[in-house]
């Protein structure tokens, strides 16, 4: 969880038009950081916008969908396009496929999140 805070306090100016914004690498970070980050951010703005480019599509798919089969979200939006980039190894432009996907909280998203709160202070109650 210290990940995750941190994560939220090293936003740079770049971030703030869009501070629930997430960027999805599949090389950067484990799958669920991404999954708490967006339960933080919906906490935090009520919706997150997971976004990702190329090879991390399946990634930003698989955590939305985690997330709503947990019933914590709903989709609002998902949006698809195609950005040009240059070739990081033959310096020519490239297109890559990007995906956006908006979520929203459910209604007992707050519900959820206190009763796996309640687990886990069990559950480290119960180690102690």
């Amino acid at each position: 969880m210290e990940e995750i805070t941190e994560a939220v306090n090293n936003m740079t100016i770049g971030d703030l038009h869009k501070k629930n914004r997430i960027q999805v690498s599949n090389t950067k970070k484990p799958l669920f950081f991404y999954v708490n980050l967006a339960k933080r951010y919906m906490q935090q703005h009520n919706e997150v916008e997971l976004s990702a480019l190329g090879m991390a599509i399946a990634t930003v798919v698989t955590i939305a969908e985690i997330l709503k089969n947990n019933g914590l979200a709903v989709e609002k939006k998902i949006m698809t396009s195609t950005v040009d980039m240059k070739d990081e190894s033959r310096g020519r432009p490239v297109q890559k496929a990007k995906i956006e996907i908006l979520l929203g909280k459910t209604e007992n998203f707050d519900e959820l999140m206190a009763a796996a709160a309640a687990e886990r202070e069990a559950a480290e109650a119960e180690e102690s």
